[in-house]
């Protein structure tokens, strides 16, 4: 699984409040994508915070899958890639 951020929602102390993020899993040809928010409470005074303008991708993604269950999203995601491999279900017509 491949996650990104794709914007930051900050207060005006400088702390993270909302992350927009996305997932993307492939398999061959085939790409399940899901997307979403999280929401944070940002503390200035915890251990270990950073400030809006120390952040990197990376430290935001760690976030994010923490407050996500990573596990029932990759199985969502793979039951997605198994249907575009098979699909149950055509679309057309039959001229």
């Amino acid at each position: 699984m491949n996650f990104s951020i794709s914007t930051l929602e900050s207060n005006t102390d400088g702390g993270v409040i909302v992350a927009h993020w996305q997932v993307n899993k492939a398999s061959g040809e085939n790409v399940a994508t899901s997307y979403g928010t999280v929401s944070f409470t940002p503390d200035s005074s915890a251990e270990g915070y950073v400030a809006y303008d120390s952040l990197t991708e990376e430290t935001v993604i760690g976030w994010v899958q923490e407050a996500l269950d990573t596990e029932a999203l990759e199985a969502t995601l793979d039951a997605d890639l198994a249907e575009q491999a098979s699909p149950s279900v055509t679309v057309g017509t039959p001229w």
